[in-house]
């Protein structure tokens, strides 16, 4: 489980980073920081096989928890206008392309 959240950790890293720079004009490591924050969590608790839920509940609680933290770090630590606009569709543009990526090569 560690390295498929380690692929997907790098894969997200790529996808949000560029979005986050770009729309809300923040370092890349301020944008490195908000997926850095979410994405353990998302992975190792809100998604652990443990917790006995069905996996679109999962993955509803999961991106929703998303995107919400890091609008907030952008919004409250950063002071960005449009966080939470541009934190949806940053958490959009990574889970779309996670699914197409599985869908076209099998990666997780």
């Amino acid at each position: 489980m560690i390295t498929a959240w380690l692929k997907a950790f790098v894969f997200t890293q790529l996808v949000e980073v560029p979005i986050y720079s770009v729309g809300l004009r923040c370092h890349p490591l301020a944008a490195f920081g908000a997926s850095a924050f979410t994405h353990p969590i998302v992975w190792l608790i809100v998604l652990h096989p443990a917790w006995h839920a069905p996996y679109v509940t999962k993955v509803i609680v999961a991106e929703t928890f998303a995107w919400l933290a890091e609008a907030a770090y952008f919004d409250v630590i950063f002071k960005k206008r449009r966080a939470w606009l541009w934190a949806l569709l940053a958490n959009a543009a990574s889970f779309g392309m996670g699914l197409l990526s599985r869908w076209l090569f099998g990666a997780p």
